[in-house]
């Protein structure tokens, strides 16, 4: 329970995704968060912000989404960047990389957006999150109680960073309109092969918990692997308890590889 507890680091910036860019841009294999952020500030990366903004944007942001396996996932988005992959597709690894961070945001995702979606509901409200954020302090998601101003802050943070993601419309009200939201193929080649080099068995990926934060259950991802085998990525075969997988690429460069020729 300890490494799933909630954090209101999300107070630190929502989606972020500029940011996300620039930094990923400045950031070099082996740079630490204190280096990337010395860098950032000397560099006038974010010019209307204080130093001292910049550094949490940097330690509080980017670090836990991109650099806490060593920088192995900036490593990998550095490359899709560079070989100018969609940035409809980067923004979705964002996502999923600010949710493996932030189990907050990625409960809120899974347990509020996605079944408000799924009966056709056109708008999530900040009365929602609230009711999250109550349901969870109340479960002791949080290392202690927080306050009302806190609650409010991260509630209206939940939904901001949905909106930043393109789950949510923008609204000036408290109810923001639900927005068509679908994996793209790119980020499903990418997912899969993430969690099989992982260690991930066949079966344990396809019913993998990252997948619903697309919405989608297990036989959804065995009909997007499926498109990925006619696309030559891979081979998969299913029965009724079984799921094998033929992976055609060794290592996730291959995989990013193809991503790019794509």
């Amino acid at each position: 329970m300890e490494d799933q507890r909630y954090t209101t680091q999300l107070q630190a910036g929502l989606g972020m995704i500029p940011e996300a860019l620039a930094l990923l841009r400045l950031w070099e294999p082996g740079m630490l968060p204190a280096h990337l952020a010395d860098r950032a500030i000397k560099e006038g990366l974010f010019s209307r912000a204080t130093a001292r903004r910049a550094r949490n944007i940097v330690i509080e942001m980017f670090a836990p989404r991109f650099l806490a396996d060593g920088g192995e996932v900036a490593s990998r988005l550095k490359v899709l960047l560079d070989h100018r992959v969609s940035q409809d597709a980067l923004v979705q690894l964002f996502f999923l990389q600010t949710a493996r961070a932030q189990r907050i945001f990625k409960d809120f995702v899974i347990e509020c957006y996605w079944p408000k979606y799924s009966t056709g509901t056109l708008s999530l409200g900040k009365e929602e999150a609230e009711k999250f954020i109550l349901r969870a302090l109340d479960n002791g998601r949080m290392e202690k109680r927080w306050s009302d101003s806190t609650r409010n802050i991260m509630a209206a943070r939940l939904m901001g960073c949905c909106h930043d993601f393109g789950l949510l419309a923008n609204n000036r009200g408290k109810n923001r309109p639900i927005q068509r939201f679908a994996i793209r193929l790119e980020v499903t080649l990418y997912l899969a092969h993430d969690l099989h080099f992982a260690g991930t068995s066949d079966m344990g990926l396809i019913q993998h918990e990252d997948w619903r934060l697309f919405g989608l259950e297990a036989q959804d991802v065995i009909r997007l692997l499926k498109n990925l085998g006619h696309d030559g990525h891979l081979l998969i075969q299913t029965s009724a308890d079984l799921v094998q997988i033929s992976w055609k690429y060794r290592t996730m460069g291959e995989c990013l590889d193809a991503i790019t020729q794509r």
